[in-house]
């Protein structure tokens, strides 16, 4: 028989351990990276994680100190980087850049086309970031560049949004698409209201495990949630991590 389609109704939690993330090292301009790559990306090809909604590319990336990832090109795509370690700094071919420190966030329209280079602004220091990719709701934007500073108690124990396409505190993008980071205190708990249609990506960058839904995710998993629920997340121990609350279905 034909397998019928999941209705939007149907809600599910999957967790990504993390030895099944690729992984990669390779030499770079003045060291070397180590990449955990969760979706198809350069030679990673994986058709069971091509994408997630509106997330095409969640990479975790640590950068030896002074290194440097150059200038490559890329277009139509809608850039958000968190600085998780040390200092990140950004630098395209009309000279514009800035530096992230730990917590803080950038956000790219690459629009019509952009060079840009990813840069361990620290020569003692590794960096460590996430970078991620969104499709965008339309093309052939005017490319621009921004970021902001956030402090930890900003993030403890709530989801900050940090940007978003309806938070106004938020750095705007041009995609259906909101990433919130939370530092989240061991025997706390915080909530995140899941529409009909949309899906979240939860990934733990650092410290304890953490339950979503009584799913435990560890240090470098991470759980995709689909369909309208409210996510309970809780902490064995101190946690930071990231929710990716985007268009899944339409």
């Amino acid at each position: 028989m034909p397998r019928q389609k999941a209705s939007l109704s149907e809600t599910r939690i999957s967790v990504r351990e993390p030895e099944s993330i690729f992984q990669i090292r390779r030499k770079i301009v003045n060291g070397t990276f180590h990449g955990r790559w969760h979706f198809s990306f350069g030679e990673n090809f994986d058709p069971e994680h091509l994408q997630f909604g509106t997330l095409r590319v969640f990479n975790d990336d640590t950068l030896s100190p002074g290194s440097v990832w150059p200038l490559h090109p890329h277009h139509d795509i809608e850039v958000v980087t968190y600085c998780a370690g040390g200092e990140f700094r950004h630098a395209d071919q009309r000279g514009k850049g800035g530096v992230l420190k730990k917590g803080w966030v950038q956000h790219t329209t690459v629009g019509r086309g952009m060079w840009h280079s990813e840069i361990n602004n620290s020569p003692d220091m590794p960096l460590r970031f996430i970078q991620m990719w969104f499709i965008p709701s339309e093309k052939d934007l005017a490319p621009f560049v921004e970021q902001k500073a956030v402090e930890k108690k900003e993030r403890t124990n709530r989801l900050l949004p940090l940007v978003s396409n309806e938070h106004q505190d938020a750095l705007p993008i041009r995609s259906d698409a909101r990433v919130y980071s939370c530092f989240l205190k061991k025997g706390h708990r915080v909530r995140h209201s899941l529409k009909e249609g949309r899906g979240a990506y939860v990934y733990v960058l650092e410290g304890d495990a953490v339950e979503v839904n009584g799913s435990r995710i560890l240090v470098y998993g991470a759980a995709q949630a689909t369909g309208a629920m409210d996510l309970l997340i809780s902490a064995d121990g101190d946690s930071e991590l990231l929710l990716i609350d985007v268009l899944k279905e339409k």
